[in-house]
């Protein structure tokens, strides 16, 4: 009996490490593939592992896993489903709730995403990219929200059902584009163990007299070979192409490096390897400078700021060698990602990033020199999204051109256009007590520009200008028998075109014109502090009539003795009067006039729609309130009485010189 139950325990023992072996052996095999960077291929065999191990550590740490190679083969929904399932399994490393908020936001999940960040930021609080990642969400709603003008559209004559991405023209007049792609008819016929996708090729599509692109075919076998090749520049005269070409070593790992071939008789020629550096390090994605004496790339390689840097080198000519490899430093590399730079004629560079602060994913940035440093800005939504966005070139004198986005699943080719913005402003003079329009009128519009245009008002009092954009304008209207009256509009900071709406009013110097809002305490002649934007508003128009000399005139109502409200009427004018010195109104063109209770107000159009018992045309003396019906009523008739005017009692000023 003892024996057998030592036998039993025995052939239990052996059970259970065959079974403990077996389930090690399947998920070694899937982390080999995982360690290497073949994430496509380590998927199902990381979810099969994950099925056969009991190990909660290891469940946890598969459950990880699998979510990292949906995100390394940019599938971000199935990476937040994996990611929230490693987090339920408490993985032990906080970095799971920055990558779980990373595809929520990708998903555009942003309330979830912005949870998530928080989460990460109290658990890490010394990585920035917790408080980044909830600005990142706040902007993306922001950017969908205000779009910044640009036009999309996807370029299904390029696109397939596999990916297509970095193009590139190929002609001075941009009827042919190279591009990469992982399509049917590529030279290489395996399956990348990272993407899933076949090893990518160049290929080309040309457009006709009609505006139709062609089927894309692949460049000869010069140029695409059994392994990867992409991401392609052009020389100024587009006869040498430098483009990036992976290679697949013994220990099944692949290395980059920047190729380079030359063009004789429409024929690519032999492609040669530049920039010598070690086998394992990545060098790709290169792109010339005008002068062809700088060719920007990215690597890995020692001596960068993150994990993928954008570096330069330079020759002393166009047939010269290239240098030693200098970092863009850390105004254009981060601790992130920078990748797929396109350096401009006029030497923009625009690049790629997921670690400056974006939308999602990869989001493309545009990287001008000010003052011997790199000013860098987001191109913002719609040419970024929340999902990777990268490989942009732009035509070199209109904003337009193509880039690659992963928005719609797959990788493809998009063009934008920023279409010329265009502005007009329509506007109307009125009569500012009629509200009639005043015809003939001449209207001059001012731009910061330099630009000055005339115009007459039509039977309507209406006139219309065109507007250039990032322009400050200031439209001066004038008629005889008027006070000349001017607005301001502007373009600056406008993304979308817009027609812009102008009213001026201008006041007949016929009759005494109210200054609205000057007040004064009971009793007293000094001025308040809200009486003082209508009379800057009065010294502005004193400045655009330059010839006029006015009366100021100060009113009280009937109440009090005569004597007294001459005197607090004509004190109450003074004030004015002395404001406007302050101002710089010349004094000779001031007059101080108190009338106390002796030109009561006449009802005029606007008072009477502001108060129903009230017609137009009735005196508001002492007769006509003693009548009112209500002391309601009668102290606002009181209160009407009380104002302060001007009247233009000269248009031949001329001052000393």
């Amino acid at each position: 009996m003892k024996f057998k139950n030592i036998f039993l325990i025995s052939v239990l023992m052996i059970c259970l490490f065959n079974i403990s072996h077996a389930q090690r052996s399947v998920y070694d095999k899937a982390n080999k593939y995982f360690n290497n960077g073949q994430y496509y291929k380590a998927i199902d065999l990381l979810r099969n592992a994950y099925n056969k191990v009991t190990s909660k550590e290891l469940k946890s740490e598969i459950t990880f896993q699998v979510a990292e190679c949906y995100r390394f083969t940019n599938q971000p929904r199935k990476a937040e489903m994996w990611y929230k399932k490693s987090i339920q399994k408490k993985y032990n490393n906080p970095i799971i709730y920055l990558y779980y908020a990373d595809a929520l936001k990708m998903n555009e999940k942003f309330e979830d995403a912005i949870k998530n960040y928080k989460e990460y930021e109290k658990l890490v609080p010394q990585d920035p990219q917790g408080k980044t990642g909830v600005k990142s969400c706040e902007l993306a709603l922001k950017w969908i929200e205000n779009p910044n003008g640009y036009k999309v559209v996807n370029m299904k004559f390029f696109n397939s059902r596999a990916g297509e991405y970095s193009p590139a023209f190929a002609k001075a007049e941009y009827d042919e584009v190279y591009f990469t792609s992982t399509r049917d008819g590529a030279s290489g016929d395996k399956v990348h163990g990272g993407t899933g996708y076949n090893f990518s090729d160049i290929f080309m599509s040309k457009k006709d007299k009609k505006g139709n692109w062609s089927t894309p075919v692949p460049l000869d076998d010069n140029i695409n070979t059994e392994y990867e090749e992409g991401a392609v520049s052009l020389s100024k005269d587009f006869n040498k192409i430098f483009f990036t070409r992976c290679e697949r070593h013994k220990k099944n790992t692949i290395g980059c490096m920047v190729m380079v071939a030359e063009r004789r008789n429409d024929k690519w020629g032999k492609a040669e390897q530049i920039i010598m550096l070690d086998d394992s390090i990545v060098v790709a994605h290169p792109t010339l400078s005008e002068d062809e004496l700088e060719l920007y790339f990215v690597s890995d390689m020692q001596g960068g700021q993150g994990e993928k840097d954008i570096w330069k080198v330079k020759r002393e000519s166009a047939e010269g060698d290239w240098g030693v490899p200098e970092n863009l430093g850390p105004e254009i590399n981060t601790p992130g990602n920078e990748m797929f730079p396109f350096i401009h004629n006029d030497g923009t560079l625009y690049f790629s990033s997921d670690y400056h602060l974006g939308m999602g994913g990869l989001d493309i940035f545009k990287a001008t020199r000010q003052n011997g440093t790199w000013k860098v800005e987001n191109m913002r939504y719609p040419i970024n999204s929340t999902k990777d966005d990268f490989g942009i070139i732009i035509e070199q004198e209109e904003e337009r051109g193509y880039f690659s986005t992963s928005r719609d699943g797959n990788d493809n080719i998009y063009s934008f256009i920023l279409p010329p913005l265009k502005f007009s402003v329509e506007g109307v003079i009125k009569d500012d007590k009629t509200d009639a329009p005043l015809v003939d009128a001449t209207v001059k519009l001012v731009g910061s520009d330099g630009m000055t245009l005339t115009s007459q008002t039509d039977e309507e009092g209406a006139f219309k200008f065109m507007l250039r954009p990032n322009t400050d304008y200031v439209f001066v209207a004038s008629k005889k028998g008027f006070l000349t009256g001017k607005e301001k509009e502007t373009t600056k900071g406008v993304a979308d075109s817009q027609d812009f709406s102008s009213e001026i009013r201008l006041s007949s110097i016929a009759e005494p014109i109210e200054l609205p809002n000057i007040l004064y305490d009971f009793a007293k002649w000094d001025l308040r502090p809200e009486s003082m934007v209508a009379l800057d508003k009065l010294v502005e128009t004193l400045n655009d009539n330059p010839n006029v000399v006015i009366e100021l005139r100060s009113h009280t109502d009937s109440r009090g003795s005569v004597q007294a409200n001459i005197e607090v009427s004509q004190k109450r004018a003074q004030s004015v009067v002395d404001y406007l010195i302050e101002k710089g109104i010349n004094p000779a063109r001031l007059r101080a006039k108190g009338y106390a209770d002796t030109k009561p107000k006449v009802v005029d159009a606007k008072i009477a729609a502001l108060y129903d018992f009230l017609n137009e045309g009735v005196v508001l003396n002492q007769n006509f309130i003693d009548k009112l019906t209500s002391e309601e009523q009668q102290e606002m008739a009181y209160q009407i009485n009380r104002r302060t005017e001007f009247q233009v009692i000269s248009t031949n000023y001329q001052a000393a010189n």
